[in-house]
């Protein structure tokens, strides 16, 4: 059995704790893994070695740092098919979807080396007669960052390149569920060149959390998971004087307008509702269907999932892999029978599929006629179930958007431009796609929702990034008149 450890100062540190966790291969149902899990001494020992890195890391000149940037972005994507492998063998996921997380994960590495362009001050001359005013930006020191199973690749290197590139050092607590992709980010970064103890790896559960988030030397703290676990760390972390993100849950709708292309508002439907089974916090979950355009659209949405191969995520053929646990599936699938018993028509139910192994499988569901006092309307699923609100008006749909206590993403189906524009002013969410179902900004712009969805000072990667791995500080300086200079400056005596 495979034993997974942490990774301090630049080694691999074997647990001490005696605790472990099994790490299972979801799509047969065998542990594959066991996860050695930190004690608080072994969480205290990866921060002080982050903040002795700190001392030297942060006077490396930014020429260092971005090159050795653009070496750990050469090796994530020479490395990708391997990082692609462990995601799907802890997660489940897809080849494809485990290959596209890698690449928007180098997106945002290859942001981070242009930091210099970010890190650019500014600079008044002569804000008073001898006196110049500028600005600089400056790391914070030691920042940690605690990720979620569903993007045990992407979602780590939404935070380390900016941190790092800032002149930060880190501490990564990813998932116990997939530890294995991050842990390989973290020693291709070492292998890149970046000094021990800049990037440090433990794992662990909630003590491991609750250590990071309330220890002196740690600055700030980026977390992205559940909006009631997003809304402590924020809390806490508060509480002990640290800067926080952290990015909660979802629950997006998708609004189809009657004169929308039903073709591709089905297909969008499909592959923003099911891709990685719907575990992911832009995942599509709410279909607003506008008018006389909802019978033919959920006849177009159940074609497509007759269609849908689920199976083995190594599997070429799969277009969605298992659930992360057991657990997971028999929740997401408790929620099918809610719905039915709440009165929602069920459509297609995806417990009546049928699988020959022991992994953690769950076919596709969709839940037609769903109303808002509905738990599979209320509640974040995060699993293989799409459900339809029938709506009379424009408005009507809008409202359902604002009314709802999350606010990651919305998406409108439309051909008209002008219901389209009115839809980005309308939307409250953070983030708005037009005929795009799931629009995660490129890692030149910034992620992150409103309401419950955001806790925290900034959103995520691309220049809010920046911004929140670094503090401004401001410089005013006055020296002597040169005229009364000991150095002759050449300057007239009258100057």
């Amino acid at each position: 059995m495979q034993r997974i450890e942490h990774l301090i100062d630049g080694t691999t540190h074997v647990g001490t704790s005696g605790v472990t966790k099994p790490v299972f291969n979801p799509a047969t149902g065998a542990q594959t893994a066991e996860l050695s899990m930190a004690s608080v001494s072994e969480v205290d020992a990866a921060i002080a070695s982050s903040k002795a890195a700190f001392a030297e890391w942060r006077h490396v000149s930014l020429a260092r740092r971005i090159k050795l940037m653009y070496a750990f972005r050469n090796l994530l994507e020479a490395n990708a098919d391997e990082v692609a492998r462990r995601l799907t063998a802890e997660h489940g996921k897809v080849t494809s979807d485990a290959l596209g997380e890698v690449a928007r994960g180098l997106e945002n590495i290859e942001y981070a080396c242009g930091v210099a362009e970010m890190l650019k001050g500014s600079y008044n001359e002569a804000a008073s007669t001898g006196v110049d005013v500028y600005s600089v930006r400056q790391p914070l020191g030691v920042v940690a960052g605690i990720t979620p199973f569903n993007f045990p690749a992407m979602v780590p290197l939404w935070m380390i390149p900016n941190a790092l590139a800032s002149g930060n050092t880190f501490v990564l607590k990813p998932s116990e569920r997939d530890p294995s992709a991050p842990l390989l980010i973290a020693e291709l970064a070492q292998e890149a060149g970046f000094p021990p103890g800049v990037l440090n790896v433990v794992h662990g559960d909630k003590l491991a959390v609750d250590r990071l988030i309330e220890h002196p030397d740690v600055k700030a703290v980026s977390f992205v998971g559940s909006s009631p676990i997003a809304k402590y760390v924020y809390e806490t972390g508060a509480q002990n004087s640290k800067r926080v993100q952290a990015l909660g849950g979802a629950k997006n709708h998708m609004v189809v307008l009657p004169d929308a292309d039903i073709d591709l508002a089905a297909d969008s439907a499909v592959s923003a509702a099911y891709g990685s089974a719907g575990e992911r916090c832009m995942a599509i979950s709410v279909v607003v269907a506008v008018g006389d355009i909802a019978d033919p659209l959920v006849e177009a949405i159940k074609v497509r999932m007759e269609k849908l191969v689920i199976g083995d995520g190594s599997d070429p053929a799969s277009e969605m892999g298992p659930l992360i646990t057991a657990e997971a599936r028999d929740r997401v699938a408790g929620y099918v029978q809610q719905g039915a018993d709440a009165g929602a028509t069920v459509v297609v139910d995806g417990r009546d599929a049928q699988f020959d192994n022991d992994g953690f499988f769950l076919g596709v569901s969709l839940i037609d006629n769903v109303t808002t006092d509905m738990s599979v309307y209320q509640d974040e699923i995060f699993g293989p179930v799409l459900s339809v609100v029938r709506t009379d008006t424009y408005q009507q749909a809008v409202d359902l958007i604002e009314t709802n206590p999350w606010g990651n993403g919305a998406a409108i189906f439309t051909r008209d431009g002008g219901a389209a524009r009115q839809f980005q002013l309308d939307a409250d969410a953070g983030m708005v796609g037009i005929n795009v179902p799931i629009p995660v900004p490129v890692g030149y712009h910034s992620f992150g929702g409103w309401k419950d969805s955001l806790y925290g000072d900034t959103t995520m990667y691309g220049p809010e990034g920046i911004k929140f791995y670094t503090k401004a500080k401001v410089i005013t300086s006055r020296w002597p008149d040169p005229a009364g200079s000991s150095v002759d400056l050449g300057f007239p005596t009258n100057s």
